[in-house]
């Protein structure tokens, strides 16, 4: 079959959808109302009758993006326009409702409501071993991007209107003569720190909560409320908040730190492409770098090496029936040379952030005092495969937690890796950014004898050298989709001295 072929049956196909639309319109329409009535009557009668979305949220700029990814589903959503109480809980105006007496109930259910996926006959294997999900075992946007969603019993009762159009918020500049704060904890302050590094302008990181700031965030000198602070306001949704003491005496002074994004040949890799797609959204600018680009001496320009998470026998070329389909000079494979240098570059003061199960090779070649442990574990001692966890974040200890909450949930991938720092006398080098809860763990999805991970490293940050390796142990970045684990990624771009 020609690629000619498959485009014909899919004109065909197409075609015939509509002719037997067009001759069975009202039959189409009599069952697409029916269908509609019955799962809003269906949702109706449900336990759960809506969804609130607090107006008080920790990045309500974030929020502000699920709202608009429901509507881009057909989903209908509702926002108070005044403060109201329901179920013993007050609620500021500006909230939505997702009710679930509409069409798309069963939609709402699966992308709001907490689930979990079965444990049964149909998922496990003869031998008792799970089978894996199609995909992932949650779907739950709302804890991807860290949004706060709360289920009710009752039928909301407030003054509310139809959300129509797409949200999005218009930071505010308030007048100050002395300089701003953006707070640390809106993943959009990222895009507004890039803006303004691209305009030149001076800007600092608070390192301890004080003078009404908060670990994380960041300021800047006054520069009065022209263009500038208005586009970035505009564009980014973020507010430039008046300082109330002089911000040269506040935290530190950062830079615009030098990316390199490793990108593998092998016909690519999925998650190097949607890290990619993240840091342009948010204004990074960053090289991609090839096995060739890994030397000692061309890895001195860069500040930051990210490496995107990756199969360890593709990463190591080690798979030689797979790169023998490609030409050499198209067959990649972290050798000898290009550890040392990767090993150097840290070494010598570098950051080098692997993100996801990229890790091991880190772990492996640097002999770092950290072992995965769920490293070759059996699916049937633990398995987790794509599942919403909870967590706790180091977000006053480790400065690549900064911006998150006290606790939270992250999307924990089947193959991702669980930190445990091996016992000897580099330990003190070893600086967890977030910790599983000591029990209950899941939030959503599955997970089998959750006490192999209780209580241990999300993540961790080892200092190795002068400069640094950050095992992320997740992909916080995970197809540009979980939102609520961004910052672990950006405040790794953000100068940390």
């Amino acid at each position: 079959m020609r690629v000619r072929d498959i485009v014909e049956q899919q004109k065909i196909a197409a075609l015939a959808l509509l002719d037997i639309s067009a001759k069975n319109r009202k039959m189409v329409l009599r069952n697409s109302y029916l269908k509609a009535s019955r799962q809003t009557e269906r949702g109706k009668n449900a336990d759960i009758k809506a969804y609130i979305i607090p107006a008080d949220q920790h990045d309500p700029l974030t929020m502000e993006k699920m709202i608009n990814i429901l509507l881009g589903q057909g989903i209908k959503v509702f926002k108070s326009s005044a403060d109201f109480t329901h179920e013993n809980h007050n609620y500021k105006a500006g909230s939505y409702i997702v009710s679930m007496a509409q069409p798309k109930q069963g939609l709402v259910r699966w992308l709001l409501g907490r689930t979990f996926y079965p444990d049964n006959f149909y998922t496990r294997n003869v031998d008792g071993s799970p089978k894996r999900p199609y995909d992932m075992s949650t779907d739950n946007i709302a804890e991807y991007m860290g949004v706060d969603v709360r289920p009710v019993s009752m039928a909301v009762s407030a003054d509310l209107n139809v959300v129509t159009d797409k949200v999005h918020s218009i930071g505010a500049i308030e007048g100050n003569e002395i300089g701003y704060v953006i707070e640390g904890r809106f993943n959009d302050a990222f895009t507004a720190v890039n803006l303004l590094f691209d305009a030149g302008i001076e800007v600092r990181r608070v390192d301890k909560s004080e003078n009404g700031v908060k670990a994380g965030d960041f300021v800047i000198p006054p520069l009065g409320q022209g263009d500038l602070l208005n586009n970035i306001a505009e564009e980014t949704g973020v507010s430039f908040k008046a300082l109330s003491v002089d911000p040269s005496g506040i935290g530190r002074p950062i830079e615009r730190l030098k990316v390199g994004l490793y990108r593998r040949y092998l016909a690519g890799n999925m998650d190097e492409g949607w890290t990619r797609f993240l840091l342009e959204q948010y204004k990074f600018p960053f090289d991609q770098l090839y096995d060739k680009d890994l030397t000692k001496s061309n890895l001195r320009k860069y500040d930051v090496i990210i490496m995107p998470s990756d199969n360890m026998n593709r990463l190591r070329g080690s798979d030689e029936d797979y790169t023998a389909q490609f030409p050499p000079e198209y067959r990649s494979g972290l050798k000898e040379d290009e550890t040392e240098a990767l090993d150097e570059f840290v070494k010598e003061g570098g950051s080098l952030v692997m993100l996801g199960d990229a890790g091991e090779f880190a772990i492996d070649e640097f002999n770092l005092p950290v072992e995965n442990v769920v490293e070759g574990i059996s699916t049937k001692e633990f398995w987790s495969p794509g599942s919403t966890l909870r967590m706790s974040f180091n977000n006053e200890g480790n400065k690549l937690a900064y911006g998150m909450p006290d606790e939270g949930v992250a999307l924990f991938l089947v193959s991702n890796d669980v930190c445990k720092v091996k016992r000897n006398t580099r330990n003190y080098r070893v600086n967890r950014i977030a910790s599983y809860k000591d029990r209950d763990i899941l939030e959503s999805g599955s997970l089998l004898e959750e006490d192999h991970i209780a209580d241990l490293a999300v993540g961790v940050s080892v200092t190795h050298g002068e400069g640094d390796v950050v095992l992320t142990g997740i992909r916080p970045q995970f197809r540009a989709q979980t939102h609520g684990t961004f910052k672990i990624l950006f405040n790794a771009l953000i100068s940390r001295e």
